[in-house]
């Protein structure tokens, strides 16, 4: 079992895979390095003198620089390292594309298609509330429609996408939520959705119908409760009207080019950039060559990485595409006067996360080699297989919500601290060790902590994969079993 990493040869840090105590030597690059202070789990020794001002270098890239003097052996940390980032930048174009190293093995899953060739891997009855004051209704509807319907099959589950939007918003926060919303109704994981409004909300229910677009009108269902006697009544005839038209549905073979996967991290710690981010982007290479589709976001968590991503855009065109979209999120940040390099949370810290480098680095690993085809803006549905650029923040439930409206049907979420939420599609939990899957089975779907135990890449992959697929064909992942399912909507603006 390894007992600490050095990632790239040219780094003059190395990452401990246990808690060390001061005194304690290890043997590195041909010399033994003494510690000159406790350093836990997840945390950074370094390897060589690192002069004040001189860069820190992890993943073969810096990582921040030092604050003051840090001697070969010392923990290297917040204590005495501080990020390089500044503000908006230029870039050119240098395009350093790499081959994908897997190749097309025709597999498939057990999805749901839909009239409009989507295709889901969950067949669930949503109700889509137009405003957050009918959130109690609609619970209302769900829970006496399941009293009446006996039994719900063959919808899987159903579920009210509750928030607390829809009116009271103005320009882009308006936009935004009913754009999100209209992205929740077309999702193909829903085999019938009832669209229930107030009557008085600004997200009227003809606006927001032109926001869907084309729909079918037998799995999508419209009430506005101002305008009937009893809403609760009407509203669980309509939930009776999609249960009889989803009666014949069933899952069917489709191939693996149909699966589109979101890719999310949050709670890391030192090892997110050791296992499981590595983890997901060999999936990530894996779904291209499938002909899949991918979804990267959390830009402010691309920041100090972001070359890498535009050294691999796939051409000119969304190389520009990727520039705007770090620098708009970038000039975000400093129209409210914030630094653009405040994001480690405190849980990330005390995991070894010392800069927005530090987690950027690991995080964008799950985006692995290949080409960036397509960056797509928030409320954006998804048009392009490959690997796509997302904007939206690093904020779990939002980004989450983000990548679920985009059009993935599965959301993979890697973390080194645990979390049990959940968006309103699956959300699968991957642990960065194991001391973590072993002590929140009931949080987490799988682990990547086995890749410093001894496991293998090659091996774990081929076990993710395949679990993945069990999940795409109607396997529960933990949210779902404990019920943990969320929206939050991106909110930029006044609340009247």
């Amino acid at each position: 079992m390894l007992e600490f990493i050095k990632i790239h040869e040219r780094d003059n840090v190395v990452v401990a895979l246990r808690d060390y105590v001061k005194g304690e030597a290890i043997h590195v690059d041909g010399q033994d390095t003494v510690l000159l202070e406790d350093v836990p789990r997840g945390h950074k020794i370094a390897l060589s003198r690192i002069a004040e001002g001189e860069n820190v270098l992890k993943y073969g890239y810096p990582i921040g620089h030092a604050t003051q003097t840090i001697e070969v052996g010392e923990h290297v940390h917040t204590q005495n390292a501080r990020t390089n980032l500044t503000g908006v930048e230029s870039y050119s174009y240098e395009p350093r594309l790499q081959p994908n190293e897997f190749e097309l093995e025709n597999l498939t899953f057990e999805g749901y298609v839909r009239k409009n060739g989507n295709v889901g891997i969950r067949n669930e009855l949503w109700i889509v509330p137009t405003v957050g004051c009918v959130n109690g209704v609609a619970e209302m509807i769900i829970n006496r429609f399941k009293e009446e319907a006996g039994s719900i099959a063959p919808f899987e589950s159903t579920l009210v996408l509750k928030h607390n939007y829809g009116c009271s918003q103005l320009g882009d926060d308006h936009v935004m939520t009913r754009t999100i919303l209209a992205d929740a109704v077309q999702h193909p994981n829903a085999g019938g959705v009832l669209v229930l409004g107030l009557g008085c909300e600004n997200n009227s229910m003809e606006d927001f119908k032109q926001a869907i677009g084309e729909y079918d009108p037998a799995r999508v269902k419209f009430l506005l409760s101002q305008e009937v006697g009893d809403e609760v009544e009407a509203g669980v005839a309509l939930l009776h009207e999609l249960h009889r038209e989803a009666s014949q549905d069933r899952r069917e073979t489709v191939p693996l080019s149909e699966l589109k996967i979101g890719l999310k991290c949050g709670g890391s710690d030192g090892l997110s950039g050791i296992t499981a981010n590595p983890l997901v982007g060999k999936l990530s290479d894996y779904m291209a060559a499938q002909g899949g589709t991918t979804v990267l976001t959390e830009v402010p968590e691309m920041f100090g990485a972001e070359t890498i991503l535009m050294e691999r855009a796939a051409d000119e065109v969304v190389f520009h595409k990727i520039v705007d979209l770090i620098n708009n999120f970038k000039q975000y940040f400093l129209d409210y006067k914030q630094p653009v390099y405040e994001n480690p949370s405190p849980g990330n810290k005390a995991g070894g996360i010392t800069t927005l480098e530090d987690k950027s680095l690991g995080c964008t690993q799950k985006s692995g080699i290949s080409a960036v085809n397509d960056v797509i803006h928030y409320g954006e549905r998804l048009q392009t297989k490959g690997l796509n650029l997302l904007s939206a923040p690093g904020n779990d439930l939002v980004a989450s919500s983000a990548l679920a409206a985009s059009g993935c049907q599965l959301v993979i979420f890697t973390t080194g601290r645990g979390t049990p939420f959940g968006s309103f599609v699956p959300t699968m939990k991957v642990s960065t060790n194991s001391p973590l899957y072993q002590s929140k089975p009931h949080w987490i779907d799988f682990n990547a902590g086995s890749l410093v135990d001894g496991a293998s890449m090659e091996d774990t992959l081929k076990e993710f994969v395949q679990y993945i697929i069990e999940v795409a064909s109607g396997k529960q992942v933990n949210n779902e079993k404990n019920q943990f399912r969320e929206l939050a909507i991106f909110k930029n603006g006044v609340t009247l």
